[in-house]
């Protein structure tokens, strides 16, 4: 059906293309865009695929964009994420000297400029950079210089948005893994955000010089931990302290790094003697995967033929860029070994901004209509999408990628969200905490704009379309703290929370109706302990926390009817208001992660349509404080099936009040519980104190799902209630002589044991009015 269609809209398609037409939609998109503007629908199967029209590439936009990528660098803490961008800075040339993240110079590296980064050592902010490195073609020998913008993000999970918005916008990303641990907790976070944006990645097992490495296990982990399909494309020469160099697997080479910190590579088409036996069984290995994802290296292999290296070459990028595979690359950053190898890898395999597809929403159609994809053409309306904000020298930093058309310095843009207009006084490209002064930014790249207030996550237009991007996935607060300032309270306070809200969708603050306590809630405790010293130092505001507080919640686990009628009179037009329905448990949507949702079943007009809003309002008033202990509930439905009103009495206020009584009603019915965050803990810590962390993990109830030992240390992941992980930090040095480490991020909410449920309802009845007057 689709190749009819097809040929009807454009008789003159090649069969090839239609063929590639229906294995990839992302290929079939861009295909069509370089035709003219034809509005086209087409159907494969139940599918509908709506093409808007579309603005062809022109051969300046192919050659610009080929020549372009965007990177990310993402990993569990410690796997050496910004030490490999700082080796990548120093031999594309952007910077000459080379400064570690805890280095004895006190410099610290570029990419850490924050002084908080530098103090701690963990990168806080994700910061953009942008440099030139020339690849050289194996194939051909030809040399060609590419640009790559590249975002070094956190790795600990408390600062997880950082990722989240910064693979929102990057069209590829190196996924950084230890050598000696593999695959952590904060790997398949990292893993899982990368698959929700279909961000194609390449692996990269850093630290091959320290004792204990093992690439082989660790590419097991990648195929076995995180499913996707991987292969070394890399033998390394030498180990641990011996690691000088890699066999390059798909070419056939030796790379050795060289000179001042490795920045000569010396490649020998000859391969050690004592290596060819274990190189030529991995090359067999690499072909034997592609042959599970690519179907000519398929065919070739059931041929018994063998492929050639440009075929090898051209089925990784294949597999890659279809997120159906993941070429790993080995090298030491710390040792300057590997990492310009790294380069050409993402030159090679990682897509250019026009192979990723960018789609966006046309607000003037229904929600449900197909989304429209962008074309990164310079000619066509501008299309951009802010990210990520940041208090800068000069008013509000506003990083931006830009999608489609050119964003030019005086231009005026619109904000897609609020509908206004705004003039771009000034337009810079972002070297970590250095600017470079830009006119004009094309598509495809990233870039920041001073002076233009917005959100994070708004679209920009040039007002000729009315497109608008989806915004980030923004995690829930897991804990939260009561804060105030030290003596009298400065209009700082407000101005530094205020900012920190904008900055970071994570950091909440409100204000506790019944303490009056200001409360910030955030990812973790680190996360809320960044945000209070830095109001101390850039705000100069001293400030005194309470103790942290758990992000409860309620629900209900089963069924329950209500027939309620709300009924008031008063001097003139009274009140009422008749609903009955049930509520009843819900399980979260897995596409939007939305667990309440108000169903109308009302047949017959019992209630007037305009009363509806009122019902639906009362509903997620009721929601916002449960009767249990005072939180919010979750993972519940609310069914409306009939009701009654009075021509005179009733009101939509009168409909709102009469849903509150009955979800009230209803609530005690429905079996209530109380739900609290369970995270997922991953110790790490020296075989000879594993009894001891195993035992500290069972005395704060945690439920050991999985434990390894390799050589001389062992790792242990445990699922630990928050509520019983404070303090944890202090009893594991203790108990480990100071060796252990641990990171946890957040897993689910369950049901609290009994026992202390009951001990949360009289806790939250003793703050209740009623209470305090007896």
């Amino acid at each position: 059906m689709l190749r009819s269609s097809l040929s009807h809209s454009f008789t003159f398609l090649p069969f090839s293309l239609l063929r590639s037409a229906r294995c990839d939609r992302r290929r079939w998109a861009s295909a069509v865009a370089a035709f003219k503007k034809v509005p086209v629908s087409t159907t494969e199967g139940e599918e509908t695929i709506h093409l808007a029209p579309q603005y062809p590439l022109s051969d300046q936009d192919r050659s610009r964009l080929r020549l372009q990528r965007n990177i990310g660098v993402s990993a569990h803490i410690d796997s050496g994420k910004t030490t490999l961008t700082e080796r990548i800075l120093y031999y594309t040339g952007r910077i000459r000297e080379i400064h570690e993240v805890r280095g004895r110079d006190n410099v610290g590296a570029k990419m850490d400029s924050m002084d908080l980064e530098r103090e701690k050592g963990i990168t806080i902010q994700s910061a953009a950079t942008f440099c030139d490195w020339e690849a050289t073609n194996p194939l051909t020998n030809e040399k060609e210089k590419y640009a790559i913008n590249i975002i070094d993000t956190p790795g600990h999970v408390d600062f997880t948005i950082e990722v989240e918005r910064a693979l929102r916008v990057l069209d590829g990303a190196i996924l950084v893994l230890c050598a000696v641990a593999g695959v952590q907790s904060q790997t398949t976070t990292v893993d899982r955000q990368m698959r929700r944006y279909n961000v194609p990645r390449i692996s990269f097992v850093n630290k091959m010089d320290r004792p204990g490495a093992n690439p082989w296990r660790i590419v097991n982990q990648i195929r076995n931990k995180l499913r996707i399909p991987a292969a070394a494309v890399h033998v390394p020469i030498g180990v641990e302290d011996e690691f000088r160099g890699v066999i390059d697997l798909v070419h056939w080479r030796s790379i050795y790094n060289q000179g001042v910190k490795g920045n000569e590579v010396v490649i020998s088409e000859e391969i050690p003697a004592d290596l060819l036996d274990l190189a030529t069984s991995k090359r067999r290995e690499l072909i034997e995967e592609l042959a599970d994802v690519d179907e000519e290296i398929g065919d070739l292999v059931l041929m018994d033929e063998l492929p050639t290296n440009a075929q090898i070459d051209a089925a990784i990028r294949r597999a890659t860029l279809s997120l159906k595979f993941s070429p790993v690359f080995l090298g030491s950053a710390i040792k300057n070994t590997g990492v310009q190898p790294l380069l050409d890898g993402v030159c090679a395999y990682l897509p250019n901004p026009s192979e990723a597809e960018a789609l966006a929403h046309d607000t003037e159609k229904p929600s449900s209509a197909p989304m429209v994809p962008l074309t990164p053409a310079a000619d066509a309306p501008l299309v951009g999408l802010a990210f990520k904000l940041e208090e800068g020298r000069f008013g509000q930093l506003t990083y931006m990628r830009v999608y489609q058309g050119t964003l030019k310095k005086a231009n005026t843009i619109y904000n897609a969200r609020t509908g206004k207009k705004v003039k771009v006084p000034r337009l810079v490209r972002m070297h970590s905490n250095e600017m470079e002064d830009v006119g004009s930014i094309g598509p495809g790249e990233i870039c920041a704009m001073f002076g233009v207030e917005c959100s994070s996550g708004d679209t920009f237009t040039d007002g000729e379309t009315s497109f608008s991007m989806t915004s980030m996935f923004v995690p829930e607060p897991v804990i939260s703290l009561a804060i105030k300032s030290k003596g009298i309270e400065s209009p700082n306070f407000s101005r530094a929370l205020n900012r920190f809200q904008k900055e970071d969708p994570t950091f909440r603050v409100h204000v506790d109706h019944e303490s009056k306590e200001t409360i910030i809630s955030g990812m973790g405790e680190l996360h809320l302990e960044i945000y209070v010293e830095r109001m101390r130092r850039e705000y100069n505001v001293d400030c005194i926390t309470g103790k942290p507080r758990v992000a409860f919640r309620e629900t209900v686990t089963s069924r329950a009817d209500f027939n309620y009628t709300h009924k008031k009179q008063t001097g003139g037009a009274g009140q009422f208001a008749k609903v009955i329905g049930y509520i009843e448990p819900m399980q979260p949507d897995e596409e939007t992660g939305k667990d309440t949702e108000f169903v109308n079943d009302i047949l017959g007009g019992a209630i007037p349509e305009g009363y509806f809003p009122g019902v639906e309002k009362g509903f997620y008033e009721a929601l916002e404080k449960g009767t249990l202990s005072g939180n919010t509930i979750s993972g519940c439905r609310l069914v409306l099936v009939d009701g009654g009103y009075h021509i005179v009495d009733s009101s939509e206020l009168a409909f709102r009040i009469a849903t509150i009584g009955a979800f009230r009603e209803a609530y005690k019915l429905a079996a209530p519980v109380i739900l609290e965050p369970i995270m997922t803990v991953e110790v790490i810590a020296p075989v000879e104190f594993q009894s001891a962390v195993i035992g500290g993990l069972n005395t704060r109830r945690g439920t050991i799902v999985d434990s390894e030992v390799r050589d001389d240390e062992f790792t242990c992941i445990a699922e630990v209630a928050l509520n019983d992980m404070f303090g944890y930090s202090n009893q594991l040095r203790g108990s480990t002589q100071g060796k252990g480490e641990f990171s946890m991020e957040y897993k689910t909410h369950m049901p609290v044991l009994p026992h202390f449920q009951k001990e949360l309802e009289e806790a939250y009845k003793k703050t209740m009015p009623q209470a305090k007057t007896k």
